[in-house]
């Protein structure tokens, strides 16, 4: 019984390995063609070092409380309360910490969340890391320049990378085109 069930398995998977056409393929290769055109964001940790940084008073002194709290206290701003929340000219979101070029008009969209977001971001631009402040882990991503926090990134956004990078509009500064 044992060996006609390791029969049935292995019939099964070979079947079926057998059977798969150019699709499965062809969505693989797509997938992979859609890595590298949007590359997630590097891994940051705690050995990462930014190109501009200051001192707390200096932060401080260059941010309002509001961006203060959120771009080097890692806060969130309420939900429907940004600016870039629907607004869709065309031009450039930068940290409003660095002023480093994060995000396109071009990959913004209405994500009905309360946050601007966009399916990708200007490669180079952003990196990551893991947090766990709401038990579960999420992925946090930061202005690569100044380390400064900008929101998080989820799995759920749009064609073409299926991501949503789910921004504080507070940490943006946009410059028209």
């Amino acid at each position: 019984m044992k060996n006609l069930l390791f029969l049935v398995v292995v019939s099964f998977s070979l079947l079926n390995s057998n059977c798969s056409n150019g699709q499965s393929q062809s969505k693989t290769a797509k997938a992979m063609n859609t890595k590298q055109k949007y590359p997630d964001p590097p891994v940051a940790d705690e050995k990462t070092v930014y190109p501009v940084h200051y001192s707390d008073a200096q932060w401080k002194e260059r941010l309002t409380p509001e961006q203060y709290n959120i771009l080097r206290r890692e806060g969130t701003e309420r939900a429907f309360s940004g600016k870039y929340d629907h607004f869709y000219e065309k031009g450039t979101y930068y940290s409003a910490a660095s002023l480093q070029p994060v995000f396109s008009s071009e990959s913004k969209f209405n994500s009905g969340t309360g946050w601007p977001s966009f399916f990708t971001y200007i490669p180079g631009h952003l990196d990551t890391k893991t947090d766990f402040k709401l038990i579960l882990p999420r992925t946090e991503y930061h202005c690569a320049r100044c380390g400064g926090h900008q929101g998080h990134v989820f799995d759920d956004g749009p064609k073409p990378t299926g991501k949503r990078y789910c921004n504080n509009g507070v940490a943006l500064k946009f410059i028209p085109a």
